[in-house]
């Protein structure tokens, strides 16, 4: 029988077989065929069963996928992690306030959707609490990010400014949300649809940072032929896979460069003739995206 996974917790997998649900476990094998990953089923995967009593299954094999969202896994060095699979879109939840989101980490997540060509939304929640700075810091991140082809979203779990719109985003779609914990990713998800009742979770007054409520992934139909992944709360995310060659093929604004410098094999750091260099003086590339570009360069250990 084919299935879907809608709720992985790391030993049972939750698939839904026609309109039944199906608790599984997997095949031993088949974590053996991917030692280097973590998870080798992810929530989104296509699988086929067997039933191995009347109310549990066995996972047999994963069908192929048409894409995924990888990172570095936390707990085990060497391996990935796959954080969903078979998505429409990713929406990454930032706060430009308790907590505020590092640009760096929204341009890491931007490159590991790039990867698999998966069309990402910023969703800039919390909008009850920017004051003016903030809110015309925010139109200048959407400009620079929307000239990008990325559309920012300002949202409110609070006030529910945006939160049609974003309905409107997701309708029709399979679509993941992720997020640093604290951002207010689950009391939005808990807006879009009665059935997701996602426990909410209070800053650390100590560090400033979300407290996790969130402990794994888990797909929900919100309404018709639409489906919303929700995800841990990310902390880092480390890229995988991703040569230094390759690197600057997922920055829109930099792959129509690519061949335009002096040197074949110019690393885009220091030699003379880079066309990315020249096109950020020029106010081509914003400058905060080339040294995002340069940090994620220098961390090999993040991106292996």
């Amino acid at each position: 029988m084919k299935g879907r996974v809608f709720k992985s917790t790391g030993s049972w997998y939750t698939v839904k077989v026609n309109d039944q649900f199906v608790e599984c476990r997997l095949r031993g094998k088949l974590r053996l065929d991917d030692e280097k990953v973590t998870n080798p089923i992810a929530v989104g995967d296509w699988v086929s069963i067997i039933m191995d009593n009347e109310k549990e299954g066995i996972i047999q094999e994963v069908l192929p996928r048409e894409n995924y969202i990888i990172r570095k896994s936390t707990r085990k060095k060497k391996h990935s992690h796959r954080i969903a699979a078979n998505i429409d879109q990713a929406v990454l939840v930032v706060t430009l306030v308790a907590p505020r989101t590092s640009l760096g980490f929204i341009d890491r997540f931007l490159v590991a959707c790039e990867s698999f060509r998966i069309p990402a939304i910023l969703a800039f929640n919390k909008a009850d609490l920017l004051d003016e700075e903030a809110l015309n810091y925010y139109q200048e991140l959407k400009f620079d990010y929307e000239e990008l082809g990325y559309q920012c979203l300002l949202v409110s779990a609070v006030s529910n400014e945006g939160i049609e719109l974003l309905k409107e985003k997701l309708t029709g779609k399979t679509t993941l949300f992720s997020g640093h914990s604290g951002v207010g990713k689950s009391t939005l998800l808990n807006l879009l649809s009665p059935q997701i009742s996602q426990r909410v979770g209070e800053i650390s007054d100590a560090v400033g940072k979300g407290v996790h409520t969130t402990t794994f992934a888990e797909m929900f139909e919100v309404w018709n032929n639409t489906y919303v992944i929700d995800t841990p709360g990310i902390k880092e995310l480390g890229l995988w896979n991703i040569g230094d060659e390759e690197l600057s093929h997922y920055f829109p604004e930099m792959r129509k460069y690519i061949g335009a410098c002096r040197f074949h094999n110019c690393t885009h750091i220091h030699e003379p003739g880079c066309a990315f260099r020249e096109a950020m003086e020029e106010g081509k590339i914003a400058p905060f995206r080339y040294e995002n570009y340069l940090s994620m360069l220098a961390d090999d250990d993040n991106r292996r």
